[in-house]
């Protein structure tokens, strides 16, 4: 599996498709872990000269542009984390995720917005996919919480770009293969989260 690592980012407009998908109440973060598992992929990208656009849902907003989903609040916190600007877009693949993307230098960050407001995103629309491709000329995956979904973002632009994976999925994939191929027991596994029908089978 190609990593991240493997990319010459260099100069290059690096598409970034992250798990940002944080709890938020009354406007603030409750638990950034999620933005702070994806921090390490970006800030590779941006030190070793590349110009990191990421791209990232938040809740379930149905193809529709909701402000209570809006990523504002993630940008602040991941420029936090990073000690560098986020220049955040206000949509897409729209006007400000153009302009956004045009004005990156080498070493900078954006985040467009949320990638759910676009009603083609969870249908995989290849037309979103192009149009997305279309900001970058390579993308990374590291949105390990979704890679199972046939979303434009998330399928739709690796078949259009060159593409590797993130260190977060790269970390992912690494335990669950110790656990399920080689591992060390006893050992035990807790599930958890909103879902748990999907998990209980």
């Amino acid at each position: 599996m190609r990593s991240v690592d493997d990319l010459e980012v260099v100069g290059r407009r690096v598409l970034v498709r992250s798990d940002l998908n944080v709890p938020i109440e009354a406007g603030r973060i409750t638990d950034d872990g999620r933005i702070r598992a994806s921090v390490p992929t970006i800030r590779s990208i941006a030190d070793r000269g590349g110009r990191a656009i990421v791209l990232a849902h938040l809740g379930r907003p149905k193809g529709t542009v909701d402000q209570k989903y809006s990523l504002k609040p993630v940008a602040v916190r991941l420029e936090e984390l990073l000690g560098r600007p986020v220049h955040f877009a206000m949509d897409v693949v729209g006007e400000s995720a153009a302009a956004t993307v045009a004005a990156l230098e080498d070493g900078e960050v954006a985040l467009l917005e949320n990638v759910r407001f676009e009603p083609g995103e969870t249908k995989g629309d290849p037309e979103l996919a192009k149009r997305m491709a279309a900001l970058g000329e390579l993308y990374v995956g590291d949105a390990f919480g979704a890679v199972h979904r046939a979303h434009a973002s998330v399928s739709g632009i690796p078949a259009l770009l060159p593409h590797a994976a993130g260190y977060l999925v790269r970390d992912e994939l690494h335990w669950l293969r110790r656990l399920t191929e080689e591992p060390k027991r006893p050992y035990v596994v807790v599930l958890g989260g909103s879902k748990v029908s999907d998990k209980l089978g």
